[in-house]
């Protein structure tokens, strides 16, 4: 998907919404464990429920092959269920060197048709840019994460005083650009966001941390926005764990038009 059709789908459906696509097995309904295949039955009823709110969906890998054969097999089809007009994101945090990573992205371009796949930056150039050189994909390198362990090492200064995360972006968006790079950055570290953004003023984030672990949406739009909205906010548990009863499907769209509603009012606001 190109950074127009992008950008087309967010003014279409007046949303910016990304619903993560995590299925735990502990979690998910309970009547689903019977049929064949618990984790597409689970995916299936989310997306349709779900996709008319939003414009990407991010599969988290880990909750795929913990599974063997048959968890990639439930991405497969859960990947071809998902509508051709909606941005996917495999959330797989590939990183290594050379030919690796150019398996790597063949695994989620040419394999999984993904739109987009992760990618960890601390292996440098070298790592990211085989994944960036297939035709209308797209890499969203972690750069400023919400997690407790981002304090390790993402806020580490060198002699002249630059923190690391800045420094990862100056030097990566040099390997890429605006059409085929996006961002990981957290939501609850929302004036980082704005830090981000004075960096790279032109790329898409990708931004967890909205919902459930306490990012706001607003802050997001605030310190996150550009000439092309240039967000895509993501929520998981949110969303697809609303009720883990019959009625999951129903809950989890609500919640979904929430927060496309939400969006929708910022759109507004904004011109856009």
């Amino acid at each position: 998907m190109t950074r127009q059709e992008l950008v087309e789908q967010i003014r279409l459906k007046q949303s910016f919404l990304c619903v993560g696509l995590d299925p735990d097995l502990s979690k998910i309904p309970t009547h689903l464990l019977e049929t064949e295949d618990p984790i597409f039955e689970f995916n299936k009823a989310i997306i349709d429920a779900t996709k008319d709110f939003c414009v990407a969906y991010k599969p988290n890998i880990a909750f795929y092959e913990c599974h063997g054969p048959k968890g990639w097999e439930s991405l497969r089809k859960t990947l071809e269920y998902i509508p051709s007009n909606i941005f996917t994101i495999a959330d797989a945090k590939r990183g290594d060197i050379g030919n690796t990573s150019t398996y790597y992205a063949k695994t989620y371009f040419e394999y999984l048709h993904c739109d987009s796949v992760t990618v960890a930056p601390y292996m440098g150039e070298d790592s990211v840019t085989p994944f960036l050189e297939f035709e209308n994909k797209w890499v969203i390198l972690l750069a400023l994460t919400s997690n407790k362990g981002a304090l390790d090492f993402q806020f580490m200064t060198d002699t002249k005083g630059e923190q690391l995360y800045k420094k990862v972006l100056r030097k990566s968006a040099k390997w890429g650009t605006p059409e085929n790079l996006m961002y990981v950055v957290g939501a609850t570290r929302a004036e980082g966001i704005g830090e981000v953004r004075q960096l790279v003023p032109d790329h898409f984030f990708l931004v967890p941390g909205v919902g459930a672990q306490g990012g706001s949406l607003e802050d997001v739009a605030k310190y996150g926005w550009n000439k092309d909205c240039g967000l895509l906010v993501n929520s998981s548990r949110g969303i697809i764990y609303a009720s883990n009863g019959t009625d999951f499907a129903e809950k989890a769209g609500k919640e979904a038009q929430l927060l496309q509603s939400d969006m929708a009012k910022i759109l507004k606001e904004k011109g856009f």
